[in-house]
């Protein structure tokens, strides 16, 4: 046992830590459009848009931990609606980033997942989204989100172990290029809901709130990074 696994666990770190050759052009082009096409037609986004709230609200209990407040719970709804609750001061510069973390964090795990795919980590981008899914289970707090994060990680899991490079690759970029258009579409939904007057207790309300800062300038800035992170991210992925 102990010979197999000083064996296995050379393959391992080198798998994680070493790098995978790019796809052709037409895998690249392909999921492009394989991330449009479940972004933009109504009926598909509000399926897809499951994987958008899983990110989101982990983006909002990763930056509740990082500045230090304690999270305590994460649901996830079948209206493609989320909650993450943290404790902690109910106001300075941790409650700021944690309120601003959800709607930034879907363009920015997929501009961080371009990064890695222009340097030819396909593996350990695969590797990284699924300890980051199983992490995100333990905070879990309803059937629903686990089911959802289940399935996610499955698939992250099932294609990392068992598909070949090709489908590795492809699956990767398929995943990154739905993260950077996904993350598009929420902060235009969140400005329509304002406009006629819903989300009243919005991101962007609450960081308003906090700040008082204008919660259309907390739009824009949704705005700035979800397509900063597409115009940036996309080149990487097309000149990889």
């Amino acid at each position: 046992m102990a010979s197999l696994a000083a064996t296995a666990l050379p393959d391992i770190w080198d798998r994680l830590t070493g790098t995978q050759p790019d796809p052709d052009l037409w895998v690249v082009l392909a999921t492009l459009a394989a991330g449009l096409a479940v972004v933009v037609p109504p009926p598909l986004w509000r399926i897809s848009r499951n994987a958008i709230t899983i990110a989101h609200e982990g983006g909002h209990g990763l930056v509740a931990l990082l500045t230090g407040r304690q999270l305590t719970a994460i649901r996830l709804h079948s209206d493609t609606s989320g909650l993450t609750v943290s404790r902690g001061k109910a106001y300075g510069i941790g409650m700021i980033l944690t309120a601003a973390a959800g709607y930034t964090a879907p363009s920015l795990l997929g501009l961080g997942g371009a990064a890695l795919l222009a340097a030819g980590r396909i593996t350990l981008l695969l590797w990284a989204a699924t300890a980051l899914l199983v992490a995100m289970l333990v905070m879990i707090r309803n059937a629903y989100g686990v089911l959802t994060v289940v399935l996610a990680g499955g698939a992250f899991l099932l294609v990392s172990w068992l598909a070949g490079p090709q489908v590795q690759a492809a699956f990767a970029y398929a995943v990154v290029w739905f993260l950077l258009f996904g993350g598009v579409r929420p902060p235009f939904e969140l400005q329509a809901k304002r406009r006629r007057g819903g989300a009243g207790d919005s991101d962007a309300d609450q960081l308003s709130r906090l700040t008082h800062v204008p919660a259309g300038l907390w739009l824009f800035l949704f705005h700035a990074v979800s397509l900063s992170s597409l115009i940036g991210g996309g080149r990487w992925l097309l000149e990889g």
